[in-house]
């Protein structure tokens, strides 16, 4: 298996990735109408982000 691949499946990081997934989900389900929720949507993609980076920048397989 990759290492890319295995790190992926670690619990820890597909936990977090579901968990970022679902706070934009919830964003766009209860609707985007305030600065706040503009804030919330950045704070979860961020949060997407910095697990995808972490994923391809991983060292030690």
């Amino acid at each position: 298996m990759a290492p890319v691949l295995r790190r992926a499946m670690r619990i820890e990081w597909a936990g977090q990735t579901a968990a970022s997934l679902c706070w934009i989900a919830s964003v766009f389900a209860y609707g985007i109408s305030s600065r706040g929720d503009w804030l919330q949507l950045c704070a979860a993609s961020a949060w997407l982000l910095a697990n995808t980076v972490a994923l391809a920048k991983a060292k030690g397989d």
